[in-house]
């Protein structure tokens, strides 16, 4: 029986309009910066229309220009967050930047270890970017290898992300097998994985899980921590700050770093201005001076 055109019009698929005007570009970019710190450049505008679309989507709204009048209204509170889920970016890999886990695992560590377990004492190290797990979970790994059974340590690794679908993510621990394949086999053993029922897929150990406190944070905002952290991880996150932003929280996090403590940044990152009490060690590895 064919179809009257308005029972057609009715079949078709809703589609919303996802064009991204200069002003409302301009919108998400000013907002995302005021609540996470995180700068939208003028060429990610494709980017960014691409993951707008997906909250217009997620909403049953009809339109990107609907959606930031929305988001300009006390009920969309409680969208921001997802809105900062959207538009960040999480790209990451077990054991990326090779060097810096080999400096932890043999330069750092033992002599951590060495000095605390004389005085039962305690070992901190924070992973400021959690992301979806690689990057907390290879610490975990080199600094189990390190520790061995022992009991006479004190050890934690706080992992901190912004996006909270990524952080539930990480906390699963779940990933695809051929992330484990492609690793190098002096490192793979020492992630401990165990059988899951996913096809193809496998689970961090329960051993390393139990190591790590994952928790939702904004390097912006206040840090409920108190430190000291013996061993900072911040990778690949200056990258999204203007200098002013970068400056700020590299105080904070000088603050928060043990003397003789370590911090690490990405490959492609740099100190926003030298720090009176950071020395560079090694490749964007720098050292809290007593």
């Amino acid at each position: 029986m064919a179809m009257s055109r308005s029972s057609t019009a009715l079949a078709q698929p809703h589609l919303a309009d996802v064009t991204l005007t200069r002003d409302d570009m301009a919108f998400i970019a000013k907002l995302v910066y005021e609540q996470a710190g995180i700068v939208i450049r003028e060429h990610k505008e494709a980017m960014t229309r691409g993951r707008l679309a997906r909250r217009v989507k997620a909403l049953g709204l009809n339109s990107v220009a609907e959606y930031c009048a929305f988001l300009k209204t006390p009920q969309a509170a409680g969208e921001i967050p997802e809105l900062i889920n959207a538009v960040t970016t999480n790209h990451t890999s077990f054991f990326r930047e090779r060097h810096h886990f080999d400096h932890l695992r043999k330069d750092v560590l033992p002599r951590l270890v060495q000095e605390r377990s004389a005085r039962r004492g305690r070992i901190r190290i924070w992973c400021s970017a959690a992301s979806s797990g690689e990057e907390p979970y290879s610490i975990a790994a080199v600094s189990r290898d390190v520790l061995g059974s022992r009991s006479d340590v004190d050890f934690k690794i706080l992992a901190t992300d912004i996006d909270t679908d990524i952080l539930m993510k990480a906390e699963a621990a779940i990933y695809s097998a051929d992330q484990f394949d492609r690793l190098p086999p002096d490192v793979k053993p020492l992630l401990k994985l165990e059988a899951h029922s996913g096809r193809g897929e496998a689970r961090i150990s329960e051993d390393l899980r139990r190591m790590i406190a994952f928790k939702r944070l904004n390097l912006i905002e206040r840090w409920p921590m108190s430190g000291p952290f013996d061993i900072i991880f911040c990778r690949n996150v200056f990258i999204y700050f203007d200098t002013q932003t970068k400056a700020s929280i590299l105080d904070r996090f000088v603050t928060l770093l043990a003397p003789g403590g370590f911090l690490y940044l990405g490959h492609s990152e740099s100190l926003p201005q030298p720090h009176p009490q950071l020395r560079l060690i090694g490749r964007t590895i720098y050292e809290r001076l007593p």
